[in-house]
């Protein structure tokens, strides 16, 4: 499915303005979970922190890093939309983001649920950026999992 031209756009304005103004960039101090992520196709790193409080709910949430736009846009907006979201929550968020940006292009994605993440769709026209797009899921994943490294490889 090809998206039309002002709505790429917008996106894609989107997407830059996370990258150079990038939401929760730094360390949770303290935090309770965190772990780090690599690409080594594009050479994204990131490291995420967080403090998860009693009742499971991602009280704060940052990362840092170096990587490209979508990465780094990805980060920025997934830091957004798991802020305040029970653990729970977030792994059906994370489900649903997943299957969306890998679906098949072609495929109508609806963007309910998604919010702002919807942006990142896009990637799925370029299937080696997907990786970029998914980077800090698999690293959120990773942290609550119990931490260490995961890569997209």
């Amino acid at each position: 499915m090809q998206l039309p031209e002002e709505l790429r756009q917008l996106y894609q304005e989107v997407i830059l303005d996370h990258h150079r103004s990038p939401r929760n960039y730094g360390r949770v101090e303290p935090h309770t979970h965190d772990a780090e992520g690599y690409n080594p196709l594009c050479g994204d790193r990131l490291i995420l922190t967080l403090r998860i409080d009693n009742s499971d709910t991602i009280e704060d949430i940052r990362f840092e890093g170096d990587g490209c736009a979508i990465s780094r846009a990805s980060a920025s907006l997934m830091t957004e939309a798991v802020k305040g979201k029970t653990v729970q929550q977030v792994h059906a968020l994370f489900n649903q983001f997943h299957d969306a940006v890998m679906s098949d292009p072609d495929c109508v994605v609806t963007d309910a649920g998604l919010g702002k993440l919807a942006v990142l769709l896009g990637v799925r026209e370029f299937p080696t950026r997907i990786k970029c797009a998914t980077l800090a899921w698999h690293t959120l994943e990773q942290a609550l999992d119990g931490g260490g490294t995961t890569t997209t490889e």
